[in-house]
Parts: C-alpha cells; structure tokens; sequence
C-alpha cells in the first residue's frame, strides 16, 4: 500500500471514531484538512512560452493523466494584461497550479493574478483553480453558467475522485473551487487595454464550452472544442455541434493562432478537427441512410481519408476511434428522425 494510501485510511479511520457524534460541517472540515494534510508530491516546472504580445502558455506534453505525469495533460493560457494576469484554464490539480504560479512568479515578479477562466467542466481544466486563490486570494472565476451548475453538482467532485486515481494520488489534496462569475456569448472583459470576448454557440465538446477571443492580439483560446492531434472527448458533446462552433469562430473571431486545451497551437486546428470530425461523422450518417450497423460505420470511417490520414499521428486513436465512431453513429441516427 502506497504511504499516502496508509496515511489518508489512518486519519480518515481515526477521524471518524473520534468525530462519530459530532456535527456535521465538524465533520467536513476535519475531513478537508485530512485531504489537505495527504498532498500529491510537487509537479516539476514545466516552461512559459510566448505566442503574442500578450498571451503565454505553458504546454503540457501529454494528452491523458498517468502517475509519471502527475495529471499534467492541459495546457494553461495566460494573458498578460496591463492590470495583471488572467489564468485561461488553471490545470488538473493544486500541484500543477502552484508549479505554474512559481513560472509566473518568475516571469512576472509581483504582478497578481486578476481572474480565472474554466473553459467547461471537465476537470483538467479547473481543479488548478485552488492554487490561485489559496495564492491570491478570492478571485473571480468566470465559466459558463453550464459549466458552473456542472462543477457544483457531480463534476467537480467526480473529477477530483477520478484524477486520483487515474495518477495514483498524486493530485491528493486538491479541493474543488467552483467558479463564481457567469460568462455568456459576446461578453467582453476589458482589463486595461486589453479586451477578452467570449465565444459560445451551444454544444460542442460539451454543452457549456467558452473559447475566449484576445482581441487585441488576433487569437482564440479554444479549449477542448479542437485539439492538436487529439480527437476531443465527444461523451458529453456533439459532432454537428463541433463542427458549426468552428465555423462561428472563423466568421465571428478570426484568429491567426488558435489555443487548444492539448496540443500546440496553430493557425490550422480547427481545420485538421474539422477534416477529422467530417470524416468521422459523414460516414456514420451514410451508414444509417442505408440502414447498416455500427460495424460497417467503423468500417467506412477507417477507411475514409481524413481519418486514415490522421490516424498514426492522433493520440490514443486505437483506444478511442470506436468510442468515437459509437457516438457519432448515434448521433446520426438521433438525426434523422
């Protein structure tokens, strides 16, 4: 049994003998300090890289969370405002936060950190969340009003649950800071010179997703509604959904760099999805015109250029692709009635 295992059944075992009658926020409490007594180990430092003027990123180099990486799997966005710093999706863990609070510290001695902004509610994008307001103290935290009632209901939790045990605890001690400001589509957060609009045009990688325009700058944090070869998980989202986000956002917020939540940034993301997500998705539809099953659907989408082209460069593609391919073909059926 791991030491942290040993230590957190320890405490928790003699917590809750000594606490049995006790009432509950007591209880609630105790049990916080006993997550946050059980720390994951520290995240090593992972770079700041400038793309603009006024937008830095550090790049996580996986796309999915094991122990060796400590969850470190979503980039985090900053843009560097003449007021201070605005944190575009704040990491997968307290410990991953404060390793980039240190890049910060670093880069940009003595300049606070203004806001928070969670793409959407999965939880590599806001369990950072703690590390910046344990450091800055109460922040604003902007989502989508989706996004907000998710991270208070099952998600938060179950994001917190899930990255401990997908990195074997090395995210132990994070707590679940759910954001507290809502965004709608063409809001604009204005600091200073600097102007953030904020992209919604209903479901795509999830129901709630915001991709936030640095206007100033000519580019577009995108989140997870396109990644850099990476199929973005589809559980909670759409594929026709997808696909007109990226025609909005080309019409409604042209960029000469797109940010995605994995991968690097590029001025062709949305196009390589695109491709793929067509190819994956006309298939299917295809498939249920001509009354065929889920079978054959795979069948034409491995063979369907966009796809095959792309299939030894995308992470995870063998895993994944029937998953994907299950959706889409229901998707396509919900469609055609």
């Amino acid at each position: 049994m791991k030491r942290r295992h040993f230590l957190r059944g320890s405490l928790a075992l003699t917590a809750l003998t000594t606490l049995e009658f006790a009432p509950w926020h007591v209880v609630s409490a105790v049990a916080r300090e006993v997550d946050e007594f059980v720390r994951g180990p520290v995240v090593k430092d992972h770079p700041l890289e400038q793309l603009s003027p006024h937008v830095w990123m550090i790049h996580s180099p996986d796309g999915f969370p094991t122990p060796e990486n400590q969850g470190m799997m979503c980039n985090l966005t900053f843009v560097d405002t003449p007021r201070g710093l605005v944190v575009l999706d704040s990491g997968a863990s307290v410990q991953i936060g404060e390793m980039a609070i240190r890049q910060l510290r670093q880069k940009f001695p003595g300049k606070p950190v203004l806001a928070i902004i969670n793409s959407h509610y999965h939880g590599d994008h806001f369990l950072g969340n703690q590390a910046f307001v344990e450091a800055f103290g109460d922040l604003p935290i902007y989502a989508h009003p989706g996004t907000i009632a998710a991270i208070q209901g099952l998600e938060g939790n179950m994001w917190r649950t899930l990255m401990e045990q997908w990195t074997n605890q090395a995210t132990a001690g994070t707590r679940v800071i759910v954001p507290n400001q809502p965004l709608a589509h063409g809001q604009e957060l204005r600091f200073g010179s600097l102007t953030l609009r904020m992209h919604h045009y209903g479901k795509a990688h999830t129901p709630a997703d915001i991709c936030v325009q640095v206007v100033e700058d000519g580019i577009t944090y995108v989140g997870d509604v396109a990644m850099d070869r990476r199929i973005a998980n589809m559980d909670d989202g759409s594929y026709l959904g997808t696909l007109k986000c990226y025609a909005e956002l080309e019409r409604n917020a042209a960029s000469r760099l797109w940010i995605p939540g994995h991968g690097r940034p590029g001025a062709g993301v949305l196009q390589w999805n695109r491709e793929l997500f067509q190819g994956i998705y006309e298939p299917c539809v295809q498939a249920v015109q001509e009354g065929q099953p889920l079978e054959a659907a795979k069948a034409l989408v491995l063979r369907d250029p966009r796809v095959a082209s792309r299939a030894r460069e995308t992470a995870g593609f063998e895993s994944n692709i029937g998953k994907y391919v299950s959706l889409a073909y229901l998707e396509a059926e919900a469609a055609a009635f």
